[in-house]
C-alpha cells in the first residue's frame, strides 16, 4: 500500500458516549461477569476539501425515550451512556470550534447503533460505507444484532459503496476488515508532511481493546463469522500497520483512547468537548 499526494492536515478525536458490557463482547473468552466501560469513538479528519466524520455515535432518541429505549437499548446487561444533556455530536464539534455545516463526508465502520445512530444529523453529504453492511443492514436479521434501519434508512443519504479496500479522500483508505459485522472497515489515515507525516491504522471493531491485537485475540461480538476470521483481520492491520510504521488504534479501549486525545490535542492544538 504506497503513498503519494496530500494527506489529512488535522485529528480530533471525538468521545460521543460510552458503553458499559461484558468484557466478553470485545474478547473471545472473556469471562461473562468481568465488564467494561468503553467509550464510543468518533473521529474527524481535516483533508482536502473539509471534514470527514469517521462514525457517529448514538442515536440519543433512541435512549432518552423511555419506550424507544426499551425497544432499543433493552439489553440486559448492555448501557449506553451519554456525556451530557445534549447531541453529543454538536457538542464535541461545538467545543472544538467546528460547525456541523463543515463536515462534509461521513465513513461509518459499519452500522451498530453506537457507530451509525448520528447518521441522521448528515442527510444530503457523502457517506462512505462497504456495501454488504449496508445490504446486510437491510435484512430483517440484522436487528437481531443491534443494527437498526431507524439510524440509516433514509433516502436523503448519498450512499458511496464499497467493494473492498478503497480511497473515500486523500490521505484516508478504508480497508475492508468483515467478522464484526459483514460489511465492517477500519481506517488507514496518512498525516500530510505539512503537519509532520506519519499516520494511523484505526481498526474501529475489528479490534476493541489493546489485548485483541497484542494477544491475537478475537473479539467476542461477531456476525456470522468464526474467531479466526477476526484474528486475521487483526493480523492484516497489524501488518499494514507495521509497513508503514503507524500505530494501530483499537476501537473501543478505555485507557488508550482517552490518552491519544490528548495527544492528538497537544499535536493540532484544538480539543472536543467531552
Amino acid at each position: 500500500m504506497s503513498r503519494r499526494g496530500p494527506g489529512i492536515r488535522e485529528i480530533v478525536l471525538l468521545t460521543l458516549g460510552w458503553e458499559d458490557l461484558p468484557k466478553s463482547v470485545s474478547v473471545e473468552g472473556a469471562p461473562r461477569e468481568e465488564r467494561v466501560r468503553e467509550p464510543v469513538p468518533g473521529i474527524l479528519l481535516r483533508a482536502d476539501g473539509g471534514w470527514l466524520l469517521l462514525d457517529t455515535g448514538f442515536n440519543t432518541a433512541l435512549i432518552r425515550d423511555a419506550a424507544l429505549r426499551r425497544r432499543f437499548h433493552g439489553f440486559p446487561s448492555y448501557r449506553a451512556i451519554l456525556p451530557g444533556p445534549g447531541e453529543p455530536l454538536e457538542e464535541a464539534l461545538a467545543g472544538a470550534g467546528i460547525e456541523m455545516s463543515e463536515v462534509h463526508a461521513v465513513a461509518l465502520s459499519h452500522l451498530h447503533l453506537d457507530h451509525a445512530g448520528g447518521l441522521r444529523h448528515f442527510t444530503g453529504v457523502p457517506v462512505h460505507c462497504q456495501r454488504r453492511e449496508l445490504e446486510f443492514g437491510l435484512t430483517p436479521e440484522a436487528e437481531r444484532h443491534a443494527i437498526y434501519r431507524i439510524d440509516f434508512d433514509d433516502p436523503a443519504h448519498d450512499w458511496r459503496l464499497a467493494d473492498g479496500d478503497v480511497e473515500i479522500a486523500p490521505g484516508v483508505t478504508a480497508i475492508s476488515t468483515p467478522g464484526h459485522t459483514p460489511g465492517h472497515q477500519s481506517f488507514v489515515v496518512d498525516l500530510d508532511e505539512s503537519v509532520g507525516g506519519g499516520g494511523y491504522v484505526f481498526a474501529f471493531d475489528a479490534a476493541d481493546l489493546t489485548e485483541n491485537i497484542e494477544q491475537d485475540v478475537s473479539i467476542g461480538g461477531r456476525v456470522d463469522a468464526e474467531p479466526e476470521e477476526c484474528v486475521e483481520q487483526v493480523r492484516r492491520l497489524k501488518a499494514i500497520a507495521a509497513q508503514r510504521g503507524y500505530p494501530l488504534i483499537p476501537g473501543h479501549d478505555p485507557v488508550v483512547w482517552p490518552d491519544l486525545t490528548r495527544r492528538m490535542a497537544d499535536r493540532f492544538g484544538r480539543t472536543a468537548a467531552r
